[in-house]
């Protein structure tokens, strides 16, 4: 099984950027932890952050050839990007939507994600752990699906 994690703007500073909010971990520090849990999972794990929309967008077409799944931190593009919806809705790879902080205990235009109601799920205010959460989630979803469709042939 092969995932993609996507990242999109401003992730490249975790770490720096407002620790109150984003905590202190590194994007360095989450990759790690993740590509262990997925080895452990049985996954393997392709890492992708980009500040550019069209990057993500170029990501998500390309992971339709090689993945199974995608774990997505959209960031700001979440609450923009009707073109980063179109293409996950295109490419008919599951995935789940993750965010650090509590988009629900934030400013009001951070309570609504234009790619949330297309994901299989979305998991928020957990920091750090809201990934592995996520990465946990998709694999289950994907094996379900796996044996669901094992039993229907």
């Amino acid at each position: 099984m092969r995932i993609l994690l996507l990242n999109g703007p401003n992730l490249d500073l975790l770490g720096e950027r407002e620790p109150d909010i984003y905590g202190d971990d590194t994007l360095g520090t989450l990759e790690a932890e993740l590509a262990v849990q997925a080895e452990g999972l049985g996954c393997a794990l392709r890492s992708v952050q980009s500040n550019h929309e069209g990057a993500l967008i170029d990501a998500v077409h390309a992971a339709r050839k090689d993945c199974d799944g995608i774990v997505l931190n959209p960031a700001g593009y979440g609450h923009t990007s009707i073109a980063l919806r179109d293409a996950l809705i295109a490419v008919r790879l599951p995935f789940v939507e993750v965010h650090l902080s509590n988009l629900a205990a934030r400013e009001p235009f951070r309570h609504r994600t234009l790619t949330a109601d297309v994901a299989v799920g979305r998991i928020d205010g957990f920091g750090i752990y809201g990934y592995h959460l996520a990465l946990d989630a998709l694999v289950h979803h994907l094996r379900a699906r796996a044996a669901a469709y094992s039993e229907k042939n």
